[in-house]
């Protein structure tokens, strides 16, 4: 039988086994271990990746939510709105900030937060709106920037699934007033490890979270502000710039397999395909279905030869973490999500033909319950 894996973080590995080998050779050689030119050049390659003026690398993709937030000043006190289906360190990095998160619900069709419910849940101590790209899928933000900037709001953009996602010509990081970025290795741009960025047009924002990540300094023993430690690990700088030369040609594998579900799958009984905002263009890093009867969906398809996976099956607020302070709310469309959802494999690790596989599966299957 033959097997289709969920995730093949080894792949790309493979596949650049000479440029990867070459870059390692380079770096080890330079003896720059800490920042260097393999981290300016890569910042400089991934700002103009996402049509920003600004990139700054860090330590992982939560610091990349939480010092934005801190370099504008939001803290204790402050709330700032996101998405209620989301992963949870959407909702971690406001906390992480003494600030507190405060849901929306998801649209029903798109997944992602509902826009039509954001202007209701401002206050006055509202001083952000976080977007979620979830999924890859991209929110259209013209016109919450707008309100954020009639409010005197940040808009950032939780980017960390979006790599290569628009939303019309406008390349996602360059949407909000500033994103972040994670490069944990199953993200379509992966590193090696952990790593994150901060893109932005904001000069000063960008001086200030480099800052805020170099202990509060911009010249060595001058501490500024009480910063800390987050910066993009060169070696892993080394190995993005030589990913970020294939992510369009991966980027486009994904679309080419979700258009092979989309095709397949959009008419099976039951089971229910996602779908993208107008005007958008979703990176893929999950094709997300959803099934009543999920649990059994992803154990027959396991049988099947289909690894599939779950993201995410717990609400936020029904999570330990947050659920003293939540379980008592609703968000029926995001507990839906979250009890139906089924991620089918995706990825250039993947053929167009192991697509149509895939879904010819997963149509019997459902068809089969």
């Amino acid at each position: 039988m033959r097997e289709y894996r969920f995730l093949d973080v080894h792949f790309t590995y493979d596949m650049l086994k000479p440029e990867m080998d070459e870059a390692y050779s380079a770096l080890m050689t330079s003896g720059m271990y800490i920042g260097g030119t393999a981290v300016a050049e890569f910042e400089a390659e991934f700002a103009a990746y996402c049509g920003a003026a600004h990139c700054v690398g860090v330590g992982n993709g939560l610091d990349a939510l939480i010092l934005p937030m801190r370099a504008h000043g939001i803290g204790p006190g402050a709330e700032v709105i996101v998405p209620a289906n989301t992963f949870i360190a959407s909702w971690l990095a406001v906390a992480q900030t003494g600030a507190t998160p405060v849901p929306v619900d998801a649209d029903p069709d798109t997944m992602n937060i509902d826009l039509n419910l954001v202007e209701a849940a401002l206050t006055d101590r509202t001083r952000a709106i976080m977007p979620v790209h979830l999924y890859g899928a991209t929110v259209p933000c013209a016109g919450l920037r707008d309100l954020a900037e009639a409010r005197g709001l940040l808009l950032i953009e939780d980017a960390a699934q979006a790599h290569g996602a628009s939303d019309g010509n406008r390349m996602a990081g360059s949407l909000g007033h500033v994103a972040g970025f994670s490069f944990y290795p199953g993200k379509n741009l992966g590193a090696f490890g952990d790593g994150g960025a901060v893109v932005t047009d904001d000069a000063d924002l960008a001086q200030a979270v480099r800052m805020l990540g170099n202990y509060g300094a911009r010249v060595k023993y001058q501490h500024d502000v009480a910063g800390g430690n987050s910066r993009l690990d060169p070696l892993q700088a080394a190995f993005l710039s030589v990913k970020l030369r294939h992510l369009k040609d991966w980027t486009a594998r994904r679309r080419e397999i979700a258009a092979v579900y989309d095709d397949a799958l959009a008419h099976v009984p039951g089971l229910r395909t996602p779908k993208l905002a107008p005007d958008t263009q979703s990176s893929w890093h999950l094709y997300v279905v959803r099934h009543p009867r999920r649990d059994a969906l992803l154990a027959a398809l396991a049988a099947r030869g289909v690894q599939a996976a779950l993201h995410y099956p717990q609400p936020n607020h029904h999570s330990g973490a947050f659920a003293q302070d939540y379980g008592k709310q609703s968000f029926p469309v995001t507990e839906e999500i979250c009890a139906t959802c089924l991620s089918l494999p995706i990825g250039p690790h993947l053929s167009v033909e192991d697509a149509a596989g895939i879904a010819a599966i997963v149509e019997h299957t459902v068809r089969n319950l």
